[in-house]
């Protein structure tokens, strides 16, 4: 059991920000804290407030480190805890919009910030311009994040970093589960446009789903535990409103859509761009609804929906363990974040940490690399 308290901090940031959230804690503060290799978990509750602790208290892990900004930039979890906050405070979206941002990243090139990159003619071919990033939203968060960040650790923490501990701290300020946040990323100087066709589409069969997620060696857990991230946010009606009559030309509805959810989304879907919640329970939550939702036939994707009703797969036990179980979710939910999160780009891909995330660096400034 790890207990939040000042003998078990490291270093005065830790102090700092055990002083900051003491108030909010409960009279037996503890962190809910996944580590891949033991799935140790302290306790099932969690205190929202304690999200970055995590990045002071556990070991190495691959070839990232939590510590990785401990001396060059300690003010690192308070900034992005500050920023995320206040962008929560003003769009119920932002949390989801992050972790969506970290996923997209990862899953084209490597986790290394490439999805940020805007088009530059003939230097980058920006991924936002692939057809599973159209529409895409977050990039003003991100950029709220690093301005602050510049302001107190010029040209130290990269934007990919960024995107993995300010998706840790939107899921914790959404009710979610703390993980260790390892770190150390660089950005690439290139984008991979081509690459984004490897991201999961809504319409896929699990099969699909199951290869893709494979070619990065995420296993049929991973596939249903990150797919949760789908208990919060919204999707556009274009995603979902085929299963509603013709599905895969049938003639008929999508079978695995509950009947009467199926007419309550189809007066939400006033136009294709209409945004509609993923959970129809706790829209904005960090919880287990999303496989509750699939048990009751209300995944909103197809792609969602499949995880549970595509028969006998591997997958329906899974979502069923979930269901039953926050804390199990909550657990592997970080094993498999620090698992994506450790996706790295092709070795030899050119990198810096970008001063701005949206653009490379200028070829004059010293912070090139390789990754």
């Amino acid at each position: 059991m790890i207990t939040l308290n000042p003998s078990t901090t490291c270093g005065p940031s830790s102090w700092l920000l055990y002083k900051l959230i003491k108030p909010h804690l409960s009279t037996s503060p503890q962190l809910i804290l996944t580590n891949p290799k033991t799935s140790a978990m302290a306790s099932p509750k969690l205190t929202p407030f304690v999200a970055v602790v995590a990045l002071m208290l556990a070991p190495s892990l691959a070839q990232l480190n939590p510590f990785f900004y401990t001396f060059t930039c300690p003010q690192l979890p308070f900034i992005v805890l500050n920023t995320v906050s206040q962008a929560l405070q003003t769009d119920d979206r932002a949390a989801a919009k992050l972790i969506r941002l970290h996923f997209h990243d990862c899953f084209a090139n490597g986790c290394d910030g490439s999805v940020l990159l805007e088009d530059v003619p003939g230097v980058i071919d920006s991924e936002l311009n692939a057809p599973p990033n159209n529409g895409i939203q977050g990039l003003d968060i991100v950029d709220n994040i690093k301005a602050a960040v510049e302001s107190s650790c010029p040209g130290i923490v990269s934007c990919a970093d960024i995107l993995a501990l300010s998706s840790q701290v939107a899921v914790v300020l959404s009710g979610g589960p703390a993980w260790i946040v390892p770190l150390g990323r660089k950005d690439s100087r290139i984008a991979n446009r081509a690459a984004a066709a490897n991201l999961p589409s809504p319409f896929e069969t699990l099969d699909v789903l199951k290869s893709k997620f494979a070619a990065f060696g995420l296993s049929s857990t991973d596939l249903v535990t990150l797919s949760g991230a789908h208990t919060f946010g919204r999707s556009r009606c274009l995603f979902f409103t085929g299963r509603f009559d013709n599905f895969n030309n049938t003639g008929l509805p999508d079978p695995t859509l509950d009947a009467a959810y199926r007419e309550q989304l189809r007066q939400l879907c006033a136009t294709p761009v209409t945004r509609v919640n993923f959970d129809p329970t706790t829209p904005d939550t960090f919880d287990k609804n999303y496989y509750v939702n699939l048990q009751n036939h209300k995944g909103l994707l197809q792609s969602d929906q499949e995880l549970f009703s595509t028969p006998g797969a591997d997958t329906t036990a899974i979502v069923n363990r979930f269901a039953a179980s926050q804390l199990l979710f909550f657990i592997q939910f970080g094993n498999s974040m620090i698992k994506m999160g450790n996706l790295s780009p092709p070795p030899g891909t050119p990198s810096e940490v970008r001063l701005n995330c949206r653009r490379i660096n200028p070829s004059t400034t010293t912070l090139h690399d390789v990754i």
